[in-house]
């Protein structure tokens, strides 16, 4: 075994590596690695660019037009496919791969599986210093690329072309782990990735991958048993983790049968469907009333693969001082947190092994109808905060236009500002895993490029359904290349582009905060003597894309129709009002630092304010 060999380059071995890794999803084999996302430049084009053509077929290279949103929709696609498949980035040395660092920070916040590979500067260090090199002055090995040893599960610089055959494995194993999941890195310097190696044929060989299912202790399981079989006013928090593992079904299940109230985060949205008589809401700072209320009284709360977010427990604040958690998580690390009572292992096994396990148990019937009550009271409000003509343009109607329009399996994304909060309120889940709140790292510039990612993924397996993209104008101008990647691509997007004049959702807090506006909204910034508004609609169609501006909720449902007959990215400008349109419901304290001392009175009588509720915040427990 590993007698015959194979000459290659170190850059030809990688990709004929990832061409031959294979993954079963469903009963189907499928390539693993989804194929990737690259700007070329010195540092990647003339060996790795080679490497790469000669596999065009197997991985197909999508052209970026920024660094940074390569590595936003490498992620997009990860969560589409539930962390079951990724895609690669290349970028050149220097800044090209420094543009990769927040999207990294991204990936490694929510957990995603990502490949980067980049240019590095010589080893031999003959043509010292280079082209865009970070020279460091006491350490010669210390450059711009060690700067994402901090953002990624797995880094690597390959020195040798022998080392990939440990690397590269390593590499994979910490994709698709799922405690340990996020983005992983290799430095490839320039010489480097044209040395050539006899590289053993059977590191080629196809293989087949499967993600692991750790089974969680018996311990553990009869800890959490004893404890839920005590609990009054028990619920769930379900996370995103629940997707991950492929356990929503289990989830239902195991609430339908203990009768135990669920709440969603974030970036669970989606694990249940908006009618389920369980489902009482999102949860949190961003979340509803209804989730809010149970959080406060319950005794007893699974949280089901979530980090616990600071906007999902309202910094702490969100439940009762002498409530218990038991915390199921792939991850150790998540399990632990605020003195849980830990279940290490992969959700769907947990799922199963307790309701296995708590035969008989079933939360109060009591409990359950206040719960489902309050969830009445949420959507009575979410029904009048998304009606036609209530307040002047928002976004809350906005959201409801297009729920009441899409397809049940149309995926929703967006990421920053005021949006993740008002879709996270009033989003009504048609069908599960449909919605990307990408809010781990809260990242402008995700929604374009996050929705380019979501749709190619979307077509690998829903080709008919659409993938549709909320996001503010702030965001828009910070990156809106990828309308032009989506449109050159035929991956068609419906961008709903909401102008409210600036960084609103930043100036409310500003305001809420006792300070006066100031350079958040356009109309706010002293260094612009005469404020005027983009075209977006006119900056959009020059990217290819259909587009139009409508005035009001009313328009905006018509266009979104002919946006769905479009068979092209179609842009929808509208314009929201920037004070007063938010959805006023549904949030938990959220601790943010105020000035202590002040001249300012609004601002001293707004830091005692926010500072009164800090008594109702757990301590690390």
């Amino acid at each position: 075994m590993g007698a015959e060999t194979i000459r290659l380059t170190t850059a030809q071995a990688i990709i004929r590596w990832l061409a031959n890794q294979f993954i079963e999803i469903d009963g189907e084999e499928i390539r693993l690695c989804g194929g990737g996302f690259g700007i070329f430049g010195h540092g990647n084009v003339t060996c790795l660019g080679e490497a790469l053509y000669n596999h065009r077929e197997e991985l197909p290279l999508y052209r970026g037009q920024n660094e940074q949103s390569m590595g936003f929709a490498a992620a997009a696609y990860a969560k589409q496919w539930l962390r079951q498949r990724f895609m690669f980035c290349t970028a050149s040395a220097g800044p090209g791969t420094s543009n990769l660092v927040t999207s990294a920070a991204l990936a490694h916040a929510n957990r995603l599986p990502m490949l980067m590979l980049c240019g590095d500067t010589y080893v031999s260090r003959l043509p010292d210093p280079v082209l865009q090199q970070m020279e460091n002055f006491q350490d010669p090995t210390f450059g711009v690329n060690d700067a994402f040893k901090p953002v990624v599960r797995f880094w690597d610089r390959i020195t040798h072309p022998a080392q990939v055959i440990q690397s590269l494995p390593a590499a994979l194993a910490t994709m698709l782990d799922p405690g340990d999941c996020g983005p992983a890195f290799l430095g490839l310097p320039q010489d480097v990735q044209g040395w050539t190696y006899d590289f053993p044929a059977v590191f080629f060989e196809r293989k087949v991958h499967r993600i692991r299912r750790l089974s969680p202790d018996t311990d553990e399981i009869a800890d959490a048993v004893a404890l839920l079989n005590s609990a009054q006013r028990p619920m769930i928090i379900a996370g995103g983790g629940v997707q991950y593992s492929r356990a929503v079904t289990e989830l239902t299940t195991f609430a339908e049968a203990h009768q135990i109230p669920v709440v969603e985060t974030i970036a669970g949205r989606a694990n249940l469907l908006a009618s389920h008589p369980l489902n009482i809401g999102p949860i949190g700072v961003t979340g509803s009333d209804s989730a809010n209320a149970i959080a406060e009284k319950a005794d007893v709360i699974v949280a089901i693969g979530t980090r616990l977010q600071d906007f999902t427990t309202g910094s702490w604040t969100a439940f009762d001082m002498n409530a218990r958690f038991i915390s199921i998580n792939a991850a150790r690390f998540d399990a632990g947190k605020h003195r849980s009572l830990p279940v290490v292992g992969d959700a769907k096994r947990a799922l199963e092994a307790l309701g296995a396990a708590m035969a008989g148990y079933a939360a109060p019937a009591e409990w359950v109808e206040f719960a489902q009550a309050q969830r009445r009271q949420w959507d009575a409000y979410v029904a009048d905060n998304v009606t036609h003509g209530n307040r002047p343009n928002s976004y809350a109607q906005a959201i409801g236009v297009v729920n009441a329009l899409c397809d049940p399996r149309d995926r929703v994304v967006t990421a920053s500002g005021g949006l993740p909060a008002e879709v996270t309120a009033n989003w009504r889940t048609l069908s599960q895993g449909t919605v990307d709140v990408e809010f781990g790292y809260s990242c402008m510039g995700y929604e374009i490029a996050g929705g380019w990612g979501a749709r190619i993924a979307q077509t690998e397996r829903e080709r008919d359904k659409d993938t549709i993209v909320f996001v503010g104008d702030g965001a828009y101008l910070l990156l809106n290349s990828d309308i032009y990647s989506s449109v050159l691509t035929r991956k068609k997007l419906i961008v709903l582009l909401l102008d409210n004049g600036g960084w609103a959702v930043i100036n409310k807090l500003q305001n809420n905060t006792g300070n006066e506006s100031f350079n958040c909204l356009i109309e706010d910034a002293p260094t612009i003597p005469e404020p005027f508004l983009v075209d977006f609609e006119a900056h959009a169609a020059s990217m290819g894309a259909t587009a139009e501006t409508v005035a009001n909720a009313a328009e905006l449902g018509e266009a979104f129709k002919r946006a769905k007959a479009s068979d092209k990215t179609y842009v929808i400008c509208m314009k929201v009002e920037a004070h007063d349109s938010w959805t006023d419901q549904g949030h938990t304290w959220w601790e943010c630092g105020t000035p202590h001392v002040s001249e300012s009175a609004r601002v001293r009588a707004a830091h005692e304010e926010w500072e009164s509720a800090r008594t109702r915040q757990r301590r690390g427990v």
